[in-house]
C-alpha cells in the first residue's frame, strides 16, 4: 500500500508542480505531511539538503521521502512518478512544439503562467523566511537564522551592485554552509 500511495503522492507533484522547484514545495510539503510521511521540521531540513545537493529538488526530495519510507524499491517508485508527467509532456511538445508555440491561446497561457510562477516563488520564500527566520526554543528566542538570512541577501544584492550578474549560486551556497557552521558549529 505504501508503495501506491508514493506514487501517486510525488505523481501528484510531478502532474501539478508548474514552475520547477521553488514553485513546488508547498505541494511537496501538503503530499508528504498529509500522508505524515516526514515531520514539518524533517522536510524543511530536507528541502535544504536536496537544494544543496547536485539535482532537481523535487527529485532528490522524492527519492529521500521513497527511500525512508519504503527503501529502495520506494525511492525508485517516488523517483519515477515524480519525473513520469515531466517525460511525457517533454515528449507530447517536442511532438507537437511548432504548432504548439504559434497558437495564440497557447501563447496566453504561457503569459499567464509566469507572473503565478513568480507569486509561488516570492510566497514559498517569505513562507520559509518567516517559520525559519525566528525560532522559539525554551521560551526564548533565536534570531541568528533571521540575521543569517538578512546577511546572506545582503551579500547577494551587494555583489550585485559590484558585478554585473552578481555573486553565483553555487559560491552563495558555500557562504551560507561556512556561515552556518561558524554560527551553529
Amino acid at each position: 500500500m505504501i508503495l501506491l500511495d508514493l506514487f501517486i503522492g510525488f505523481l501528484k507533484v510531478g502532474c501539478f508542480a508548474f514552475g520547477g522547484a521553488y514553485g513546488a514545495i508547498p505541494l511537496i510539503r501538503d503530499v508528504v505531511l498529509s500522508y505524515g510521511w516526514l515531520s514539518d521540521e524533517m522536510l524543511t531540513y530536507m528541502i535544504a539538503v536536496s537544494e544543496s545537493t547536485p539535482g532537481p529538488i523535487m527529485v532528490n526530495l522524492a527519492t529521500y521521502v521513497g527511500s525512508s519510507q519504503a527503501g529502495l524499491t520506494g525511492s525508485l517508485i517516488a523517483t519515477l512518478a515524480v519525473v513520469l508527467p515531466s517525460f511525457i509532456i517533454v515528449l507530447l511538445v517536442t511532438a507537437l512544439l511548432e504548432t504548439a508555440l504559434n497558437n495564440p491561446y497557447i501563447q496566453a497561457l504561457l503569459r499567464g503562467l509566469k507572473p503565478c510562477m513568480i507569486g509561488i516563488v516570492l510566497a514559498t520564500g517569505i513562507s520559509m523566511i518567516l517559520k525559519n527566520g525566528i525560532v522559539l526554543q525554551d521560551n526564548h528566542m533565536f534570531i541568528r537564522p533571521l540575521l543569517m538570512t538578512i546577511g546572506l541577501g545582503a551579500v547577494y544584492f551587494g555583489s550585485r551592485r559590484f558585478r554585473k550578474r552578481g555573486i553565483s549560486p553555487i559560491l552563495l551556497i558555500c557562504i551560507s554552509a561556512v556561515a552556518g557552521i561558524l554560527i551553529y558549529g
